[in-house]
């Protein structure tokens, strides 16, 4: 449908109005009889009351508009022409459902009409809207996205980030907040100081209209308004539509918070009864149209509730599917030149963003600080002059709302390199890392991927003190869906990003603060390198002494003090550390029967930890000792310089740790 600004109310555009709405409300009707017949599992977020926002919303769109939903979705999906069969299918969790199964209630996804899926993370959904929108504006497309939200959202610092985002850079976004007024159990009142949600958009300057969301035509008209602008302008809207759901939170929730007497007044002015009592009084349509539709629409739901129930369930051996997409040949490694330069790690990673941004178009650099400031280490530095401020973007101190615009880039086609300053500043961005980047794919049911590189510092050894020295690597290596890198030398620092980047899934770069300064000589014709295994850094067969990042040269220094007493210590570079390398690991401690780690996370719950296991269970017949670990100190790392170097593994430390091992 074509998008003007006021609708025309003919007879088959209120039919078709009319039919969108019935067709939500007995959909999930029949959704909620299933619930008690325990078909439908989990969480069930019924739409009641709401429809006439998808209804009066979905239909102005065109079919290459984008659409982010909540996990109140299965209107917006119906609306949007979803199949209602896959769409059943996906709530009882067959394989015939529209994500797979794999998502269920809260997670429809439909690559087939741009479906972006629901979202169970209050507020999760509006960075992945900013960035679906910063992607369509870089490649100059002429596309829309709405997302969807509940009035509980403004409260999220996603909220505020996501708004800040679009304003300032333009991004093609219909925010349409649905305010039910309830958030989950607490009215509007009792949690926000200003209940005017549009008043919030409109502090960051963007244009904010309420509406009467029980009144399917005037969300119609606005929404054409809106997507009107949006498409003339290129900039972002805001819609609050007022409005009211009938049924709980989810149907686990007794209601307590509210009378059964305000429910009652509400449907009495429902979005249906309202609309319909409307056609039929002025004679736009007639009773024997109304029974027409519903008809239809209870034959289509038999249909799908049909062809729910003969649908399969996803074989067991399937389990691992849609974790990581198809896996790309490692790449062709450049055979040395034999011709070597002189080098810093430092200008090794701003060579490798250099050559990913002249490779390919879609790559782009953003973060806080890597433009005009040249980036907190000065990777980027002078990467702007030369490429511009559209793909060495600059962002606010808002590390959930430009990663969650840089994951939603990413499934849109786009190649985003995300800079975190410091790997502590991405605890506040791990919601979108963990809950979107990670399971996308999983959720879509392989419909959608994200390749998208995270590149952040980490370690200790600046005297940054507690908050800014930390080794959380271990932390992201824990979470299927990601891979997660740890550049050491001077070629990974050069060949990780390319290799990265060519990837179909989100990957994790971890730069440590003490490689930075790093020189040495490297071949002229380093190039992309393999993510996939780890390096044996130097051959020994008396111990393997296993680490990554910041403590590698320690252990290769430990390696040499060790040699000089009789003692031939391997040293294995784990490099990626998600997924390990088992067959590397494996094979070291295979030959030298003995294995310390040496990780500057902390002890408890570390990436040795792990690694530690994994030898336990692989190689324990091997073994001549028991496995070690070094690891920092538990303790917040400290400012002194004294202090700091204790608390985390030096040279001398890694010595004494070895002898332990082989009993000397």
């Amino acid at each position: 449908m074509s998008v003007v600004e006021k609708p025309r109310l003919d007879r088959a555009h209120v039919l078709q109005l009319l039919r969108h709405m019935i067709r939500v409300r007995r959909f999930e009707d029949v959704c909620a009889e299933l619930y008690t017949k325990q078909k439908i599992r989990g969480f069930l977020h019924l739409y009641d009351g709401e429809e006439a926002i998808a209804a009066g919303v979905i239909p102005c769109l065109t079919g290459e508009d984008r659409i982010v939903a909540t996990y109140r979705e299965h209107g917006h999906a119906l609306v949007r022409g979803v199949p209602m069969q896959t769409v059943m299918a996906e709530m009882f969790g067959k394989a015939e459902g529209c994500s797979g199964g794999r998502g269920g209630s809260m997670h429809l996804f439909d690559a087939g009409t741009n479906f972006y899926g629901g979202n169970a993370i209050v507020g999760g959904g509006l960075p992945l809207a900013g960035g679906l929108a910063l992607a369509d504006r870089m490649q100059g497309n002429d596309r829309v996205t709405v997302c969807f939200f509940g009035e509980g959202a403004v409260a999220e610092g996603e909220f505020h980030e996501a708004m800040n985002l679009a304003e300032l850079w333009d991004l093609p976004v219909l925010f349409v907040c649905e305010n039910n007024g309830y958030a989950m159990g607490s009215a509007l009142a009792r949690t926000e100081a200003e209940t005017r949600i549009a008043q919030k958009a409109a502090g960051y300057g963007m244009d904010a209209e309420t509406v009467d969301g029980m009144n399917v035509v005037e969300v119609e008209g606005a929404a054409r308004r809106a997507i009107a602008k949006i498409r003339e302008t290129g900039r972002p809207m805001f819609l609050e539509c007022r409005t009211y759901r009938f049924r709980a939170h989810s149907m686990f929730d007794a209601q307590l918070y509210r009378d059964k007497a305000e429910v009652e007044a509400w449907r009495k002015k429902g979005p249906i009864v309202r609309f319909q009592t409307w056609l039929l009084d002025n004679g736009l349509i007639h009773e024997a149209d109304v029974a027409e539709i519903e008809s239809a629409v209870g034959a289509e739901i038999a249909e799908a509730v049909a062809f729910a129930e003969a649908g399969t369930w996803e074989p067991v051996e399937s389990l691992s599917n849609h974790v990581l997409g198809p896996q790309p040949d490692p790449p062709t490694v450049s055979a040395p030149t034999g011709r070597t330069r002189e080098t810093t790690y430092r200008d090794e990673l701003r060579a490798a963003l250099r050559e990913a941004m002249t490779r390919d178009d879609r790559v782009f650099l953003m973060g806080e600080d890597v433009g005009a400031y040249g980036g907190c280490y000065a990777v980027s530095m002078g990467l702007m002059e030369e490429f511009g401020e559209d793909r060495i973007r600059d962002t606010p101190l808002s590390e959930s709302g430009f990663t969650g615009a840089g994951i939603g880039a990413a499934a849109a086609g786009m190649r985003p390199i995300v800079e975190v300053m410091t790997v502590n500043f991405s605890l506040l961005a791990l919601d979108q890392i963990m809950n979107t980047a990670a399971t996308l794919r999983h959720m879509s049911g392989g419909q959608f991927g994200v390749p998208v590189v995270i590149r952040m510092a980490t370690g200790a050894g600046k005297q940054l003190a507690a908050q800014h020295s930390h080794s959380l690597e271990g932390w992201y290596a824990h979470i299927p869906g990601l891979k997660v890198l740890a550049p050491a030398t001077l070629e990974d620092a050069r060949g990780m990003l390319w290799t990265a980047l060519e990837d179909p899934d989100p990957v994790l770069i971890f730069e440590n603060v003490m490689l930075y300064n790093r020189a040495g000589q490297i071949d002229e014709g380093a190039g992309a390198v393999d993510i996939s295994r780890a390096a044996v850094r130097r051959e020994g067969t008396d111990i393997s002494l296993i680490t990554y990042g910041g403590s590698l040269f320690k252990t290769l220094d430990a390696a040499e003090v060790l040699a000089s007493e009789g003692i031939s210590a391997e040293v294995i570079d784990l490099r990626v550390l998600r997924p390990l390398d088992d067959a590397t690991i494996m094979a070291s401690v295979g030959k030298t029967r003995r294995a310390l780690i040496v990780d500057e996370g902390w002890r408890s719950g570390s990436l040795a930890a792990e690694v530690s296991g994994r030898i336990m269970e692989q190689a324990f017949w091997s073994l001549d000792a028991p496995v070690a670990r070094h690891c920092s100190a538990e303790v917040p790392i400290p400012y002194p310089k004294h202090l700091e170097a204790a608390a985390i593994p030096q040279v001398d430390s890694i010595v004494a740790a070895a002898k332990t091992v082989l009993g000397r």
